[in-house]
């Protein structure tokens, strides 16, 4: 969600009718520092929706025009199958109300720490991972760069996924603001918008073929980025990944923007390549909802490292209990 927060945000009681009676909002799905989401039902044709609050109270004009921007931005990439649609904007004097698609088995993130994920199973992994791409690409293609691609903000639909929150999305190809920036940033004045969002592209891919992390952040402070760093196969030495995979990774995670794997190319590889894991899996059923029934045995397996692995974006581990906001701060496994 945007990066708004007051430490007075008015509380909505539940049920509330909103848009003249058309819309009850009923439940929580989730709540931060910038607002909530809630669980709302059409009072007349049942559709259920995801509203998305943003709160307006005692915000400066910066600050408004960041909601406005969010509001903007997400309307134009709107209408793409693997982007929640939003459907309509509501305001009153105390919020405006965005009102989308409702994904009612929860996001990625969940799927990932408490359904057992993907892990072995690579038709599951490449559909997810090209539906993914194919909605990133599809706000490149509108100049809009995400800036906040993880787990917590791609929405599952049954076998199909949405992406949501742009509340960080920006129109600049080129950005100065390090809060959205996703790759390495401790010698840099600026980076590309583009290849950012390739760089958390290739943090997704990790955590469906893993259920983990690379490293906690991207700086030479963290042991694991470091080695990294100084030998740009060390992820295969601590991940069971297969030889193919591991090029695609270090096509994602060069240091160098200008050198990093197109987005094009990147979902190219991902959906050519043959295996993504170096180990011999139990076959595991075709539906997404049944992949992986060992995957937490898997992960426990896995070689440990002494620095958790995880997201350059997000400092935080793949731990189930961190969710913040409608947005989705990365997890990690013990």
């Amino acid at each position: 969600m945007t990066p708004l927060s007051h430490p007075c945000i008015p509380t909505i009681q539940l049920p509330l009718l909103i848009d003249n009676g058309q819309l009850v909002l009923q439940d929580i799905l989730g709540v931060g520092a910038y607002g909530s989401v809630y669980r709302a039902i059409d009072a007349r044709t049942r559709q259920p929706y995801a509203v998305k609050s943003l709160n307006k109270f005692g915000l400066s004009p910066r600050q408004r025009a960041f909601q406005s921007q969010e509001v903007r931005i997400h309307t134009s990439v709107s209408g793409h199958p693997c982007i929640a649609m939003l459907h309509r904007v509501v305001e009153d004097d105390k919020y405006i109300y965005m009102v989308l698609d409702c994904g009612l088995e929860g996001d990625l993130f969940y799927t990932i720490t408490e359904r057992g994920g993907f892990v072995g199973n690579n038709l599951a992994i490449k559909a997810i991972f090209g539906q993914i791409a194919s909605a990133v690409m599809h706000c490149h293609s509108k100049g809009i760069y995400h800036r906040d691609l993880k787990p917590e903000n791609i929405i599952m639909f049954g076998q199909s996924v949405k992406l949501i929150d742009f509340g960080l999305a920006t129109t600049d190809q080129i950005s100065y603001d390090f809060e959205c920036q996703g790759g390495y940033n401790e010698v840099v004045t600026s980076y590309d918008c583009a290849s950012n969002d390739v760089w958390s592209l290739g943090v997704i891919l990790i955590n469906l073929v893993f259920g983990r992390n690379p490293w906690k952040q991207a700086c030479s402070k963290d042991d694991t980025f470091a080695a990294y760093t100084l030998n740009n196969d060390f992820l295969q030495t601590i991940l069971p990944m297969s030889s193919e995979l591991n090029e695609i990774i270090k096509s994602v995670f060069c240091l160098n923007p200008r050198k990093r794997i197109t987005l094009v190319d990147l979902a190219r590889r991902v959906h050519a390549c043959g295996s993504f894991t170096a180990l011999a899996f139990l076959a595991v059923p075709s539906s997404m909802e049944a992949t992986a029934a060992s995957g937490a045995n898997y992960i426990g397996a896995a070689t440990p490292v002494s620095t958790t692995i995880t997201s350059p974006i997000n400092d935080k581990l793949f731990n189930k209990n961190d969710k913040e906001d409608s947005g989705v701060d990365l997890l990690s496994m013990p």
